[in-house]
């Protein structure tokens, strides 16, 4: 298996592997999961291609049923589960490493300051696919979930942002270390 593969399994299982430490809220149908900040991280270290593959080998797992995303007590494992509350911030996951990637191969990755304007970039599109999908789609044990858009942005943006941007700004920092780990992708 080439290096390339391999960093991009890597990901998908640390992002798998995010999604097990989840914390539900009595108050959001969304639960805080570490998950984000890997796809974000994902992005910066490998690039555009191989982050959105990664998150996409990630998603291709979950509807296979493999038991990688966050834990539900009302939805089973698999496809269905990107129909649920939150489906929308997963489906998001591989056109965030996109941007974000995109970003990085165009050399924001090399400082903290771009590094967390990439990754901040990246997890608003994140958290527009979950509110989008949050207020208009959501399905729950086949009835809708959906919120309108106020209420999705207060349930599932508004309790997250201040601790994601908190991650992000901790996280900037880490993109060399992740470079020398899983190689630094072509930067023009």
């Amino acid at each position: 298996m080439s290096a390339q593969a391999l960093s991009v399994a890597f990901f998908a299982a640390l992002t798998a592997a995010a999604a097990q430490f989840s914390i539900h809220l009595p108050f959001t149908q969304v639960p805080v999961t570490l998950q984000p900040i890997v796809v974000l991280l994902g992005g910066l270290a490998l690039g555009a291609r191989l982050g959105a593959y990664s998150q996409c080998l990630y998603l291709a797992a979950g509807v296979a049923g493999l038991p990688v995303f966050a834990t539900s007590a009302l939805l089973p494992p698999g496809a269905l589960r990107l129909l649920g509350p939150t489906g929308g911030y997963l489906m998001a996951y591989p056109a965030a490493a996109l941007v974000v990637g995109l970003c990085a191969d165009r050399g924001f990755g090399r400082r903290w300051a771009t590094s967390a304007v990439a990754m901040l970039l990246g997890l608003a599109v994140i958290y527009a696919g979950g509110t989008i999908w949050l207020a208009y789609f959501a399905r729950l044990a086949g009835t809708s979930a959906a919120t309108g858009i106020a209420a999705a942005f207060a349930s599932g943006v508004a309790p997250f942002a201040l601790a994601d941007a908190a991650k992000v700004a901790i996280a900037a920092g880490a993109v060399p270390a992740l470079w020398r780990l899983v190689g630094r992708p072509d930067v023009r």
